[in-house]
């Protein structure tokens, strides 16, 4: 897809490593070029290394924007640092004791994951700071002057640093950090990382940060060193981009990488498209991520990740393990399952030919032909449908079924998985599917997208340009950007409460303005957001609100969230936050022609509801501007797969965005 003459002159690559597949996405000259490899699990930097030895010729001087997976996985997997850390003395098992809630609500006998840091790996230190800042007892000298001997003999990778209060006051956390910073292992300071309050959740986000912290920091060293890239920008979990020295010291804000990449370019697109509120649905190899936007993605703090809560800013995003190459099987109580388990891409579907044996989603679309053989090229091969016979045959006596109503089966199973996921985000919190356009992505987005229109009731969808490559695009269309935030407690009925916060914020964007041009951003470019988490005075969780007239909008969110609001009760700042952002490549895409007449197409056999019919096939880079396609047909493009069933039919916008529409 070629793009308008307003991109940078520096070439940027943009770089967004799955569990199945590395996308790479090169900006140049305002043209894009595209490319798709399998990702390398035993070292995903192999991939990126390999591709951008593919797409760039030797010594071209380019930017690099990386999104990743690594640390994700890492948490998932439980294969990051051993970990020591220093609290207070007689709090060691804060980590262990964390919150009084139940995940399991009717479990006897609550199952947690186990802490990342062993109980012997956990040292106390004497010393006191109280909620106010005020030092209630001093460090014990004695104790801090033998902590890297101590360390040492342990045998720690790295170290997390998280005392009482230390939001109010650092002071301590600094000289701990100060007398082991010498070991040169990496250090994760709770005040730096998180400084707010709710001592578990910032322990907890230091402690994380730390167990991969190493990994990331040997990852990340390597894409810097061998890449040959001039500047090295990381995707965060927020939507916006790290520079990479900042992300090898603070990894933990990384942890959605890729997915939010795919939710920045989802509502990019969406806005071209002439959509603002927008649900993505990105469906990849592995898993599939959705993420209400209305007018703008939705962030929350409240976040987990295996079991361990990460106190920062994320994109709010529900995953679930459906993706192409999620396994079908048959559990012990005869039912189909699909997922979580995925083939990957080693060894990958049965119709890959790489030694794959369990039958997946991929195989399934493959089967009933919904994904022709040469949709998807895997290196020079074609896409092998015999192969799956046996398998799919095997499930199929399982089930007692036709071979084609098997396939149909497994697909249906992953709907249900996604619709439920597609639900909780919208539904279940009082939005209705029908105002949103369901934006799909991902390499397997187009091929499920219409299914779940009609399971969630919903009226349209968009698939963008090259959808299996959205997130490294989404990469491209990020802003970089820099958060700082601190927890104040200021109540509304505290006089000159305002001039306190307004003086605070001030400090807070100071601070981040001088960070973005420590890291090399233009001070004219930068703009900035303010936000205040706020609650009634005795409430003890939060809601986020501008800064500007942020009581009133305080009440107004309470009562859209909590259907009442107490106008008469002072309202509490709990903590303040300040975005600051340098503005993302500027490139327009080039408007497509008009359609003079109806495109080329060919036909092609595909199994609809258990009958084998011909269908229309087309390829995406055929359709102008005004084309109309009435279901049942297929759209096949490099990265992608686009299914309309008969009751369906598509518009393509003069951006080259497919329309998905239910016929009346």
């Amino acid at each position: 897809m070629s793009q308008g003459p307003t991109g940078p002159s520096t070439p940027v690559l943009a770089v967004d490593t799955g569990g199945t597949f590395t996308d790479l996405v090169l900006l140049a000259e305002g043209v894009i070029a595209t490319l798709k490899l399998p990702s390398t699990k035993e070292d995903p930097s192999q991939a990126v290394l390999d591709g951008i030895r593919q797409i760039l010729d030797p010594g071209i001087d380019f930017a690099l924007l990386h999104g990743s997976t690594v640390a994700t996985n890492a948490l998932l997997e439980r294969r990051g640092a051993r970990v020591a850390l220093i609290t207070n003395e007689g709090f060691e098992d804060i980590i262990e004791i964390g919150r009084q809630n139940r995940p399991q609500l009717y479990a006897l006998v609550g199952h947690r994951p186990p802490p990342l840091v062993q109980r012997t790996d956990r040292l106390g230190v004497t010393g006191r700071i109280g909620p106010t800042g005020d030092e209630i007892e001093p460090l014990d000298q004695q104790q801090v002057e033998g902590l890297p001997k101590a360390l040492s003999e342990l045998g720690v990778d790295s170290i997390a640093i998280s005392l009482l209060h230390a939001y109010a006051n650092d002071a301590h956390e600094r000289s701990l950090a100060k007398a082991v910073e010498a070991l040169g292992i990496p250090l994760s300071v709770s005040s730096v990382l998180v400084p707010e309050f709710r001592e578990y959740e910032r322990t907890s986000t230091a402690v994380v940060n730390a167990y991969v912290a190493p990994l990331m920091d040997h990852y990340l060293g390597r894409l810097f060193d061998e890449s040959g890239a001039s500047r090295v920008t990381i995707m965060g979990s927020n939507g916006g981009a790290l520079p990479v020295a900042r992300a090898r010291r603070e990894p933990v804000r990384t942890v959605l990488s890729g997915p939010a990449g795919g939710v920045v370019g989802a509502l990019t697109w969406a806005r071209r498209a002439g959509q603002e509120s927008v649900i993505s649905f990105d469906m990849g190899g592995t898993s599939t991520d959705v993420s209400l936007c209305p007018g703008q993605p939705l962030r929350t703090r409240e976040f987990e990740i295996a079991g361990q809560p990460v106190a920062i800013p994320v994109i709010d995003i529900h995953t679930v393990g459906a993706g192409g190459g999620s396994i079908a099987r048959m559990d012990p109580g005869g039912a189909l399952r699909v997922g979580p388990e995925s083939a990957g891409a080693d060894p990958g579907p049965i119709c890959y030919g790489l030694g794959g044996t369990a039958v997946t989603v991929t195989d399934a679309h493959v089967w009933l032909g919904r994904l022709p053989h040469n949709a998807f090229p895997v290196g020079d091969s074609a896409l092998d449908r015999d192969s799956i016979r046996e398998p799919l045959q095997q499930l199929a006596d399982e089930l007692g079924s036709t071979i084609s109503e098997a396939a149909e089966g497994v697909l249906a199973v992953a709907n249900t998985a996604m619709e439920r996921a597609l639900r909780v985000i919208s539904v279940e919190r009082g939005f209705d599917p029908l105002d949103f356009a369901l934006v799909a992505f991902g390499g397997a987005g187009g091929l499920h997208v219409a299914e779940l229109l009609n399971r969630l009731g919903a009226s349209r969808a968009i698939i963008p340009p090259d959808p299996g490559l959205l997130s490294a695009y989404g990469m491209l269309a990020s802003a970089v950007t820099t958060e700082r935030s601190r927890t104040v407690l200021v109540s509304s009925a505290t006089s000159g409460f305002e001039q306190i916060l307004v003086s605070e914020l001030e400090d807070l964007e100071g601070d981040a303005r001088e960070a973005m041009l420590a890291e090399g951003s233009d001070p004219s470019m930068l703009t900035a957001e303010f936000w205040v988490d706020a609650r009634y005075q005795g409430q003890s969780f939060e809601l986020a609100v501008p800064a500007q007239d942020w009581i009133s909008r305080f009440h107004r969110s309470h009562f859209e969230r909590y259907g009442y609001e107490r106008p008469e009760t002072p309202v509490e700042a709990v903590t303040l936050r300040v975005t600051v952002s340098a503005p993302s490549p500027d490139f327009t895409p080039v408007s497509l022609d008009a359609a003079s007449g109806p495109p080329p197409s060919t036909s092609t056999d595909t199994f609809i509801s258990g009958d084998l019919v011909q269908v229309e096939s087309v390829r995406r880079k055929d359709l102008l501007a005004g084309h109309e396609l009435r279901g049942p047909a297929i759209i096949q493009e490099y990265s992608s797969t686009t299914w309309v069933p008969p009751e369906f039919y598509v518009q393509v916008d003069q951006w080259g965005c497919l329309h998905l529409l239910a016929t009346d």
